[in-house]
């Protein structure tokens, strides 16, 4: 798919405010080259921000893997938790709902494009802060979250970024908290989208076949490894749910 040109994409539409004065950091280049058409391009965020979209793109799998990862943070959610990057369908506002008196959400993502099309559909919640960053590069000190939520994240990114990302949510969830990780896997041998996937991901998706040839923990950095582990599997095992304490 060819770039467009820069004039088309949307101009970034959230402030920080005045004291802090923090500008936003850069679009990689890697995600304006390779998924400009999904997510930084106005017509894109309209086009992919149905639910029965995202549902058809995960093979009617949706609602299971969002309240299986949503499952792993509580019928009632406490602390602080935080998602990483923006999710296209009623995600967040599930969480949102989940929230205990007093707990708070930050979501992050590196396109204010997607923090806008999100605060259109949660509205002007006191306790949910949306915030531009890089997932590579989070602006937040050691162990301040409870819980952490990467929901179909790490197969967009590349290999060093996403030894970045895994660095960064296991530095920032504090010891013993813990982090969810939705997104895909390798599939059984008869599984038949075990041969049609491939085709799908290698033309839409160019790095999500690490996933396939690699756990997820092996872009674990020294140093960081978790407490615990516990990967499960879904949809003849295309999908994974892997649960990190720290």
């Amino acid at each position: 798919m060819q770039e467009p040109a820069s004039a088309e994409l949307a101009e970034p539409v959230l402030e920080y405010p005045a004291a802090e004065k923090r500008p936003y950091p850069a679009v990689p280049e890697y995600l304006k080259k390779v998924y400009w058409w999904a997510y930084l391009h106005p017509r894109g965020v309209r086009i992919f921000e149905h639910q029965w979209i995202v549902n058809a793109i995960l093979w009617g799998n949706f609602v299971r893997l969002r309240d299986s990862a949503l499952d792993e943070m509580g019928s009632t959610i406490s602390g602080r938790s935080l998602q990483v990057a923006c999710v296209y369908g009623d995600f967040t506002g599930q969480l949102t709902r989940r929230l205990a008196p007093g707990a708070n959400l930050d979501v992050v993502d590196v396109a204010p494009i997607q923090l806008q099309n999100l605060r259109r559909k949660i509205g002007d919640q006191p306790r949910v802060n949306l915030d531009c960053q890089n997932a590579g590069a989070l602006d937040y000190e050691d162990a301040v979250f409870d819980q952490v939520m990467v929901f179909f994240l790490l197969h967009e990114l590349p290999a060093e970024v996403r030894a970045k990302a895994l660095r960064e949510v296991l530095r920032v969830v504090r010891p013993g908290g813990k982090v969810v990780f939705v997104d895909y896997h390798r599939p059984q041998r008869w599984h038949p989208h075990r041969y049609l996937m491939p085709l799908i991901l290698k033309t839409l998706e160019p790095f999500a076949m690490d996933l396939w040839h690699n756990e997820i923990s092996h872009w674990v950095p020294d140093g960081l490894a978790p407490s615990k582990l516990e990967k499960t599997l879904y949809f003849g095992g295309l999908y994974q749910k892997l649960v990190m304490i720290r």
